[in-house]
């Protein structure tokens, strides 16, 4: 039997959390185990039902989006939950402090069903949920708001190999693993090694924040994206 996805949904609005229940139930690998109205709920379901995926509003009551998704993100014990941020815009600077807080990605509230359903899946499996024109617009942004504590600077890149640099390049363009393989002539388990390692050493949990540390870094630069290998 193939292992649900459990998917918590975080929402002050009634109708935009039961609308996305029914899509999500109507999957047969995905099942909601708790309804959030706020963000102190979501970090106590988060914890209770150990969902595997969030869909997080920003803007609710009591501890909004933001902060609900650092809380959970700092938590060891919730190492293996994912946050998926919902908006209304999908380019807006609290987007932008959602990744920084470790959200694996972000969602519009008006997606289409197959889009969500596979939105929820991406986020599962450990992939990042940024599209390329969103990133570059999104990290262009992230560069000319001043921002303390940056998550690395670039002396820190010379911990990874040059292949690793050149993967973390390529995920900062937003391509899967699978893209990444076959850009770089190699297995997609050899490219999500390369994936894993990169966060590791940089010392991230998602590959969001990767994508952030690329271009902080000057590694990759908005409008400019990698060359093919």
């Amino acid at each position: 039997m193939t292992k649900q996805t459990r998917v918590l949904l975080a929402d002050d609005q009634a109708l935009i959390r039961a609308g996305f229940q029914v899509l999500i139930d109507s999957a047969p690998d995905l099942e909601v185990v708790g309804e959030a109205t706020n963000g102190r709920e979501a970090v106590a379901l988060a914890r209770s039902t150990r969902a595997d995926v969030i869909l997080m509003d920003i803007r609710m009551p009591e501890l909004d989006g933001i902060e609900a998704t650092r809380l959970i993100t700092a938590d060891e014990d919730l190492a293996g939950v994912r946050v998926l941020i919902l908006t209304t815009f999908e380019i807006d600077e609290n987007v932008l402090r959602a990744l920084r807080a470790g959200a694996s990605g972000f969602l519009s509230k008006s997606v289409n069903r197959a889009d969500l359903l596979e939105a929820v899946r991406i986020v599962a499996g450990g992939e990042a949920l940024l599209s390329p024109k969103a990133t570059q617009s999104l990290i262009a942004r992230f560069l000319d708001s001043p921002e303390p504590a940056p998550l690395t600077t670039p002396a820190q890149l010379s911990a990874l190999t040059d292949r690793e640099r050149e993967t973390l390049a390529l995920v900062a363009a937003g391509l899967s693993n699978d893209d990444i393989a076959e850009r770089l002539y190699v297995s997609p388990l050899t490219a999500k090694t390369h994936v894993n390692r990169a966060m590791t050493k940089l010392g991230v949990r998602d590959r969001a924040q990767l994508v952030v540390i690329a271009y902080q870094s000057g590694l990759v630069r908005p409008g400019h994206p990698p060359p093919a290998g």
